[in-house]
């Protein structure tokens, strides 16, 4: 496909994109229709159906990507008509096209488009998990160390903050911290918690919290009046979880925190590098 011809087309997909007030892009079933160079409407109805069908087998919502609309369009003499109408997320847009007559230019076109657009959103998607995964584990260390200061101040031993933290996981896990280490394959050098789902490092700093709360307005003065605030806390997290449907030692492990952190910041410093360099090529 020339070049010319690539740069058309993408001057026009891009030019058809809609935003609903929360600033969700989707484009028009009838806009896609012409894009897609099909001249009937009905004909293009086919290849949406053919798309639903593969967006339910996916797993996806159908009504998630495709919302039936009415448009309004206008006839001679000042004469108005009502007809149907789709609003498409990219990810409809990209079952489309896959299920589009690829010996049309546009479509053939369009199915890369869409799939290399509807990766980048993924991609994207991934790094703020990534993010907000790292975000809940500096956020946890740093309720931790609260803990920790609170339980040497009003109980003067500084060896209490570890099995304080361990009895919490055993109520949180149902397993000790060293189970879980076993059970998860983790180093026995490493923090269980770097390993931990979003989810789990969230649960464990509220639950932490609650223990610093308590702890700092009952004037608690000894470990084990501390222990038991804070495996009651770690219980009653774990039963919330239960209730709805998650069980904490039975969720896998994700990759070290530690890592995905590197490589955050490797992605981030090379994207400063990148923006440098296109700065100075515009100078």
């Amino acid at each position: 496909m020339k070049k010319e011809i690539v740069y058309g087309l993408t001057e026009n997909f891009e030019s058809f994109v809609n935003h609903t007030e929360d600033n969700v892009e989707f484009w028009l079933a009838r806009d896609l229709q012409h894009l897609l160079g099909y001249g009937k409407w009905n004909n293009f109805k086919n290849v949406i159906f053919k798309a639903k069908t593969a967006c339910e087998i996916s797993g996806e919502k159908i009504s998630d990507h495709f919302a039936d609309v009415g448009k309004t369009i206008g006839m001679p003499k000042t004469a108005k008509k009502e007809i149907d109408d789709i609003m498409l997320t990219r990810y409809a847009c990209y079952l489309i096209a896959q299920n589009g007559d690829s010996r049309k230019e546009q479509v053939a076109f369009a199915q890369t488009y869409f799939a290399v657009k509807t990766r980048k959103a993924e991609i994207i998607e991934q790094k703020l998990l990534e993010y907000e995964r790292v975000q809940a584990r500096f956020k946890l260390a740093e309720t931790e160390k609260e803990l920790s200061r609170v339980i040497f101040e009003q109980t003067g031993a500084d060896q209490n903050f570890g099995l304080i933290r361990s009895k919490g996981d055993k109520a949180l896990f149902n397993y000790t911290t060293k189970q879980m280490k076993e059970k998860w394959n983790i180093n026995p050098k490493k923090p269980l918690a770097d390993f931990m789902p979003t989810i789990l490092l969230k649960a464990k700093d509220f639950a932490t919290e609650i223990t610093i709360f308590n702890a700092k307005d009952k004037q608690m003065s000894c470990e084990k009046e501390i222990s038991k605030e804070h495996i009651t806390n770690n219980k009653t997290v774990r039963d919330t979880l239960i209730s709805r449907g998650i069980t904490p030692e039975n969720l896998p492990p994700e990759e070290d925190v530690k890592k995905i952190e590197r490589k955050l910041n490797s992605d981030k410093k090379k994207t400063l590098k990148q923006n440098d360099s296109f700065k100075k090529e515009k100078k």
